[in-house]
């Protein structure tokens, strides 16, 4: 699927976030122990920022400045009504070159959309964006191997790609930066996250 695809799909799906079913915890406490590796608090991108803006709350009650970037238009109207202050922009990150550098990057359910072999170059990207003790929070498929699929679960369907716990650790090591946690962290299902620390 491309990415315009990907912005179709949640352009149709956007009250499932804006539901008061909605749990505006999920990924909150992972945030916290992210943010706590942070050097500094400065600026933030939260990267398929969405509509919820439980982040960007989260991100100004800590001290950081964030900004917004999805691919979907209504997701970022949307996220421009709650946060009018707040720089969102309507881009694909695989396309788009990153403003500034930032302290704090999120990509929490985000990335695993974007086609499997611009994996390792997204997240080269976020990773060089950001500055000296910045801290990357990302969450991924926690399978053993590299892989790709569709799942229209929440209606239409949608693209996830993963390039597996030991492709994550090889392309790290290849880049200026330390893992600092991995955690599966609603097992026995394969949702899983990364806190990455640039040196």
């Amino acid at each position: 699927m491309k990415p315009t695809d990907i912005a179709k799909a949640y352009n149709q799906i956007t009250h499932l976030w804006e539901r008061k079913e909605f749990n505006r915890e999920n990924g909150i406490a992972q945030h916290r122990r992210a943010i706590a590796f942070a050097k500094n608090r400065g600026a933030a991108l939260d990267v398929g920022c969405g509509c919820t803006g439980r982040f960007m709350d989260l991100l100004q009650a800590e001290g950081f400045e964030p900004e917004g970037v999805d691919v979907s238009d209504e997701m970022v109207r949307l996220a421009k009504l709650k946060h009018p202050q707040i720089n969102f922009y309507q881009q694909d990150i695989c396309q788009w070159d990153l403003p500034r550098t930032y302290d704090f990057i999120t990509a929490w359910d985000s990335i695993w959309h974007i086609p499997l072999d611009q994996q390792r170059t997204v997240l080269t990207k976020l990773i060089e964006g950001l500055n000296s003790g910045g801290v990357l929070i990302f969450s991924f498929g926690g399978t053993d191997e590299v892989g790709d699929h569709t799942d229209d679960t929440m209606g239409p369907e949608v693209y996830y790609s993963t390039l597996g716990v030991p492709g994550f650790l090889e392309l790290f090591a290849g880049l200026n930066c330390n893992c600092r946690h991995l955690e599966y962290d609603q097992y026995p299902e394969l949702h899983t996250f990364f806190i990455v620390q640039k040196s």
